[in-house]
């Protein structure tokens, strides 16, 4: 995987993307930051403010128009890289919308980039240009409140709204089940042809993954219904029993995703909140 990090892969006419180093248990291989267009360049995702990775975005630019440093949310393995990179190119950070960290909850500092300053906020349906085609911003709330996906040409950039090596993790008070399904019903009418995640493979078959994330998020679902309505449970009793073999790593972050599905079905009246037991509703 070292042979990886900091190159160049060119993915198609107009994208290719350099890899992070920043592996994890959240990141898989590491953040995938992307360079879109030919001779005008978009850098999406420019990733975590590593010295090495920001320069290997720097000598892919080779000399070229940087219009805009584009982010998908702040999340620290996304978003860090965009003042450096701004800071060589004279590019302006343009994106999704800065997070109030008072609101986000307790992952404040450790996840989320409290410095992110945009020169312009993009909203759903805004874009750019680049030689003359547009990148658009499609605004997916779920896994942060400020997600946005770009399209480009029949290409989309999913960032962490889909990925092509795991399930998206929603964690509240900032992630929203009810936000994130609604946002893959968005992508699921969409047309694209192929996803480029920040994390993972492409996804040469969008809209049969697409289908199958909203399944299983219903079958979670069902599953969390299921689990209340045979006994009053708190969060790791669910965890505990949804995910047999969960990584050690990953048992906060199923723990948050629970929780999304709890708060959605407490707002929808078919479970009840009992300090640290969850019910289902009668």
């Amino acid at each position: 995987m070292d042979d990886f990090y900091g190159k160049v892969e060119q993915l198609e006419p107009g994208v290719s993307r350099i890899l992070a180093r920043n592996a994890s248990a959240f990141t898989y291989t590491g953040t995938q930051t992307y360079l879109v267009g030919d001779d005008e360049l978009a850098i999406i995702d420019p990733g975590p403010a590593l010295p090495e990775h920001v320069a290997a975005v720097i000598d892919a630019v080779a000399g070229r128009k940087v219009v805009a440093i584009m982010c998908t949310h702040t999340h620290r393995d996304h978003s860090p890289a965009s003042r450096g990179v701004a800071e060589q190119t004279g590019a302006p950070i343009i994106g999704c919308a800065p997070l109030a960290l008072e609101d986000v909850g307790p992952r404040a500092d450790a996840a989320f980039d409290g410095d992110y300053k945009p020169d312009r906020i993009l909203r759903d349906g805004e874009g750019i240009e680049l030689d003359g085609e547009p990148v658009i911003a499609v605004a997916t709330p779920g896994h942060t409140s400020n997600h946005l996906c770009f399209g480009y040409r029949d290409v989309l950039f999913t960032g962490d709204h889909v990925m092509g090596w795991s399930t998206t993790v929603v964690v509240p008070p900032d992630g929203d089940m009810a936000a994130y399904m609604a946002s893959l019903d968005t992508l699921r009418n969409r047309r694209d042809r192929i996803y480029y995640p920040a994390h993972g493979a492409p996804v040469t078959n969008p809209q049969q993954l697409v289908r199958g994330l909203i399944g299983h998020r219903m079958q979670r679902e069902r599953q969390i219904l299921r689990l209340v309505g045979e006994k009053p449970r708190d969060i790791p009793g669910i965890v505990a029993n949804a995910y047999p073999g969960l990584d050690p790593r990953l048992t906060v972050a199923a723990g948050g995703s629970v929780l999304a599905h709890l708060v959605d079905l407490e707002r929808r009246g078919l479970v009840l909140r009992e300090g640290e037991t969850w019910n289902a509703a009668a």
